[in-house]
């Protein structure tokens, strides 16, 4: 927690503020039952109006207001005033006090999750993997809430309660210090359950947020993934695996529950006791010849300060589980927040566009956490400015790891990828991956109109612009064709579009950007082959100074690139145009006969 409390230091203001009007609160409600005695005894019970000269305060108010003549009814209505007073009192500090520790947790809880969020989003794709999609999620919402509960809880509790356990007893002690004996019997016992309890529920929280983790990593996976789980028919299935994992938070959830609810019952039967002990001995002390200022206002009195002690004892029990939870809580935050991102700035340099935009020398690479053979070893590699670049290769052999090295999703294990002749690791992250359009293998869509999508690549694009990107990637025509055309709301993840619509809507998106060096990764493979023809027809006519790289499974794709890499086991085996590869790669043929028999027996078929 301590790493989080410089989040609560813009706020210290209303932070401190808030205790000192608890403490008001807190002494006008201690003060109510003082002056409540005094109404009982001097107002309600007949014992002589003589008899408040026994209490200097009590007098000395009645004289003050009413001279030295005034009535029972008297007494009552100025000390009923005056408790009416001072409960209005409290209430304006209590009022004020919540608004305070509100804004300051509030306050707090939204720097934190504006600064969680954007570590989250500085992180690499590997943290984010190791993390987990729902584990993050859990983090940024529920844990931050836990905290956020805590923080306020703290401001108002932490003073209330020991407030009220220390000046419940001073005050109860100040009536009749044999009330004393009723503390010292009550409190051992109500101590003892809570480190019992406490000390066994303390360690289940973390397991509860665990627990959360797995039922919000099942219920994204399920939500994300419908159309597959419906197209399987694993409803029952996917079903099931929640349940199992929605089970284990209930059961957890509820060991604690049962081991809390221990706390309740033990504190009612000891405040119980404890009022019951307080009129025992109120009672022999009033029937005794040697009551020595006993009365029943002293009792009732000390009938509410036993309460309001005991009372805070549950407070605390509050405090110890909110600080527990929160604890768990702040932890797993704390981790995001503490991890560093492996793929960090450079020394802020650029450079400007160079003959060779895309090196790599002696590139190798395997995934972090993984062992084994290295899915790219030993490349060597140089594309020129302008040049359309394509891989091909089978599925698995590394593809789209090479292309992942160029903005920085990963670093190489061995060897350099360079940029315009500078190296991608000396480069600010942003400044690499404006040069870059990445349009990748699998399309990813927002919540938000057509045009605000595209707007992505370059949020100053205007009307013109977008249109223009749409039409390079030929998305104008079908965009069009909606009654609200460029600004028609798409649903979310794209749902309500094909897979070749979402294609060309993301390729739309990285053309917006005019990027120095544009990456296709498998991102035409939903179109037919004449929209592809067209595509790439027009990024040929719109895009000569553009580096593309394309990655393709069709000889189709790729066969008018300037040169196409065909890449086996992690490594370049042969690079050349389509022609050259025709007679100098029998991999490249293969693949090129496959494909063409396909084809024929396609053809033949329909």
């Amino acid at each position: 927690m301590k790493r989080l409390v410089r989040y609560l230091k813009p706020y210290w203001l209303t932070a401190m503020i808030s205790p000192l009007l608890m403490m008001g609160e807190v002494l006008a409600d201690l003060c109510l039952p003082f002056l409540m005695s005094f109404i009982v005894d001097y107002g309600i019970e007949d014992n002589g109006l003589e008899a408040i000269a026994q209490s200097k305060f009590a007098s000395s108010v009645m004289s003050l207001l009413w001279g030295e003549s005034y009535t029972q009814f008297q007494i009552i209505i100025t000390f009923g005033i005056l408790m009416l007073l001072i409960t209005l009192v409290g209430g304006f500090f209590g009022t004020f006090c919540a608004y305070t520790a509100a804004h300051s947790a509030q306050s707090f809880g939204n720097d934190l999750r504006r600064d969680a969020y954007a570590r989250v989003m500085s992180l690499s794709i590997e943290q984010t993997d190791r993390f987990t999609t729902g584990s993050l999620v859990t983090r940024m919402t529920n844990d931050i809430s836990m905290i956020v509960e805590f923080v306020e809880m703290i401001l108002r509790m932490f003073v209330r309660a020991p407030m009220f356990f220390l000046g419940g007893t001073v005050m109860l002690l100040m009536l009749e210090v044999r009330f004393g004996v009723i503390l010292l019997c009550s409190l051992p016992i109500l101590l003892v359950t809570l480190i019992v309890v406490l000390s066994k529920a303390i360690p289940m929280y973390s397991k509860i947020q665990t627990q959360l983790d797995g039922v919000n990593s099942v219920v994204q996976e399920n939500v994300s993934g419908a159309r597959v789980v419906k197209a399987y028919v694993c409803e029952e299935h996917e079903t099931a695996r929640f349940g199992r994992a929605n089970d284990g938070l209930c059961s957890m959830n509820y060991r604690v529950l049962k081991l809390m609810a221990i706390v309740t019952p033990v504190l009612h039967v000891v405040q119980n006791g404890a009022v019951i002990a307080l009129i025992y001995i109120g009672g022999i002390q009033l029937e005794s010849v040697a009551n020595t200022g006993m009365t029943t206002g002293t009792i009732m009195a000390g009938i509410t300060y036993v309460t309001q002690v005991v009372s805070s004892i549950m407070m605390v029990t509050m405090m110890f589980q909110s600080i527990s939870r929160a604890a768990a809580s702040a932890k797993r935050v704390t981790e995001v927040l503490d991890t560093a991102p492996v793929i960090a700035d450079g020394k802020a340099r650029t450079s400007l566009p160079a003959p060779v935009a895309i090196s790599m020398r002696g590139v190798s690479f395997r995934y972090p956490g993984t062992g084994g053979e290295p899915v790219l070893h030993h490349i060597n590699l140089e594309v020129r400015r302008g040049e359309t670049f394509a891989i091909i290769g089978a599925t698995g052999c590394g593809k789209t790891s090479l292309v992942n090295l160029i903005p920085r999703f990963y670093d190489a294990t061995e060897g350099e990828v360079l940029v315009d002749g500078l190296s991608v690791k000396d480069y600010r992250l942003a400044d690499l991956r404006q040069k870059i359009g990445y349009v990748m293998q699998k399309s990813e869509l927002f919540s938000d109109t057509i045009a605000n999508n595209i707007r992505w690549g370059d949020p100053g694009a205007g009307e013109a612009e977008i249109a223009h990107a749409a039409s390079i990637a030929q998305a104008d025509g079908f965009v069009r064709s909606f009654s609200e055309d460029y600004d028609t709301f798409i649903a979310e993840k794209g749902a309500s579009l094909s897979g070749g619509q979402k294609q060309r809507l993301s390729i739309a998106r990285a053309l917006a950007r005019k990027p120095q060096i544009l990456i296709l990764d498998d991102a035409t493979s939903a179109l037919d082959l004449a929209t592809e023809a067209k595509l790439q027809t027009a990024l040929r006519e719109n895009l000569k100074d553009t580096t593309v790289i394309l990655i393709a499974q069709r000889i189709a794709s790729v066969r008018n690139a300037d040169r196409i890499a065909v890449i086996e086991n992690g490594t370049i085996g042969d690079c050349g145009s389509h022609e050259e590869l025709m007679r100098t790669s029998a991999t490249y043929r293969d693949i090129y006969r496959s494909q063409m028999k396909q084809t024929e027996e396609g053809g033949v078929g329909a």
